[in-house]
């Protein structure tokens, strides 16, 4: 294409979301639920770690950005970027407490011969505990989606929410891991830190979000988005069309072929356009660091025989946190060592007014 020119006009609205190819029905306001679990670093060493489980509710706005984004090119000719920029604020449905907000901007990314990459998608984030990301990837828009409705085309085997040796791999789904805050059957306590343990109002346990007991959502978090499918299937909806985005900040991600440390690994996961990465502050990097981010996002039109079709978009998204606990080895006083602990977040939600 000829060199961008440098008074950029704006062109109609159906060119801007034409423009956005993949990331155009994400423009608009969605709203809708989920659940959250991270662990987090326990100072007062009652306890090894800090379990937190959330229900959520979310609100997540993106705005189109009406005009080109030029990067200009030395190696090869300028190229043109379109995205949306967007606002995700999510509280604790219980509680009603904040739990997220995150400001950031998707963008398309087309062909390009330096480097040599096929068209690909990015998003990037600022968190205000002190984190930027930026984590490319790819789009797949999927015409047929197979019956029962099933989450088709994400590239990640396991959200699996279980600890890991650094340099490890995510674990199998189903994996509870060896740490008692994990096995909701442990009543929390301040021995045993966990969330619903301080909580106000309480959430008794057993506990279920929706139909999917909670002890199985931790051990599985994409079961709580399948039962969103296989609920609509079963009130006769289908999905005509999805559009499933993949990303993440490193090229490479390893998952765990059998539970427990030093188990085999699967091939990993390869994401080539993914060489993005995350950047903390000083802080983070000594007490909670986080690594990699790793996502997909399903934009998906469902529809009914005997209903207006709508616009649902499904989430998983798992961050790993870095960071040491005491490890009891009794005789001899705890040692710390350092584990890669899963914060793992999913949500469902809806196109919505305003």
């Amino acid at each position: 294409m000829s060199r961008i020119p440098n008074v950029r006009l704006v062109p109609e609205n159906d060119v801007v979301l034409h423009d956005l190819g993949p990331l155009a029905e994400l423009a608009g306001t969605w709203k809708g639920k989920g659940f959250n679990l991270i662990a987090r670093p326990d100072k007062e060493q009652n306890a090894n770690l800090f379990l937190e489980l959330n229900q959520t509710r979310e609100t997540l706005e993106f705005d189109p950005i009406s005009s080109s984004i030029p990067n200009r090119g030395f190696l090869q000719t300028d190229i043109e970027l379109f995205g949306l920029t967007y606002l995700q604020q999510i509280t604790d449905a219980t509680t009603g407490g904040a739990l997220h907000i995150e400001p950031g901007i998707w963008v398309t990314v087309p062909l390009t011969e330096a480097p040599a990459e096929p068209t690909s998608v990015a998003r990037m984030a600022t968190i205000p505990h002190g984190n930027a990301m930026l984590a490319p990837g790819s789009a797949l828009t999927v015409s047929s989606v197979p019956t029962p409705l099933n989450l088709s085309a994400g590239l990640f085997p396991s959200f699996n929410t279980a600890p890991f040796g650094i340099g490890g791999g995510v674990q199998p789904v189903g994996t509870l891991g060896g740490f008692p805050q994990y096995n909701l059957n442990n009543p929390p306590s301040a021995t045993n830190p966990r969330t619903p343990f301080g909580d106000i109002p309480p959430i008794p346990l057993p506990h279920d979000i929706d139909g999917v007991l909670m002890q199985d959502v931790v051990k599985d978090p994409i079961l709580l988005l399948q039962k969103v499918l296989t609920d609509q299937a079963a009130n006769g909806h289908t999905i005509e069309k999805m559009t499933v985005l993949n990303i993440a900040t490193t090229t490479n991600i390893n998952f765990a072929k059998v539970a427990g440390p030093g188990g085999a690994l699967l091939p990993p996961v390869p994401m080539p356009l993914s060489d993005g990465g995350v950047e903390n502050l000083p802080f983070l990097v000594q007490n909670a660091d986080v690594g990699t981010v790793y996502a997909t996002f399903w934009i998906e039109k469902i529809v009914h025989k005997a209903f207006p079709p709508f616009l649902q978009l499904q989430y998983a998204q798992m961050v790993f946190l870095n960071f040491p606990i005491l490890n009891p080895a009794p005789p001899a006083p705890p040692k710390p060592i350092v584990l890669t602990w899963p914060h793992v977040s999913v949500a469902t939600l809806r196109k919505a007014f305003g």
